[in-house]
């Protein structure tokens, strides 16, 4: 075990520069780690729990929060609520970040099906009701395959993210989405 710093001369000018450079060398380092966790984590928002308290994220049209049994991340998401949007989807991408997905709109709750026709990438899809709790996961589905994918009766809601990504994070059924499209009937809303 290292000694603590000592003072250095007689005026301990020294001795507290040499403190204050400890000090800022342990904060960079603890800030270095930070980093690399950050990174280990894909880019991912986790929650975060600081002090016993869940930090508090604000919604926003580009970010969509999940939130179950499991824990919670949030995802930046590209809206679809118009047919031309909707019927392209993810089609004709070679990647999508790991914190990314799109989310499809219905003006109200319907059957859907979803295919992975020009999808050159897996997804998971998660399909919920006008409530914004999911009812359903597809997970893996296959890039290309033109088998129709059915989400459902009664779907308003599809998050469409990266394929193995919602078993790796365990969302699964029950899970609820909050987002400022999920209107008045949100288990999880916004206000």
């Amino acid at each position: 075990m290292k000694p603590p710093l000592q003072p250095v001369g007689g005026d301990g000018i020294k001795s507290e520069k040499l403190r204050n450079w400890a000090r800022a060398f342990e904060t960079m380092a603890g800030m270095s780690i930070m980093r690399r966790v950050g990174s280990m984590l894909t880019g991912m928002a986790i929650s975060l729990t600081l002090a016993g308290r869940a930090v508090a994220m604000e919604c926003a049209d580009d970010k969509i929060d999940l939130r179950g049994d499991w824990g919670s991340a949030r995802f930046t998401v590209e809206v679809a609520d118009d047919p031309e949007e909707m019927a392209r989807g993810l089609m004709f991408r070679e990647s999508l970040p790991a914190s990314a997905g799109m989310l499809f709109v219905y003006q109200r709750p319907e059957q859907v099906s979803f295919w992975m026709r020009n999808t050159l990438i897996p997804l998971d899809m998660l399909f919920a009701g006008a409530d914004g709790v999911v009812r359903r996961v597809h997970a893996e589905a296959k890039p290309l395959d033109e088998t129709l994918i059915p989400g459902g009766n009664d779907i308003q809601y599809v998050l469409e993210i990266n394929g193995g990504l919602a078993e790796r994070l365990g969302i699964e059924p029950g899970t609820e989405m909050r987002h400022p499209r999920i209107g008045q009937a949100a288990a999880w809303s916004c206000s």
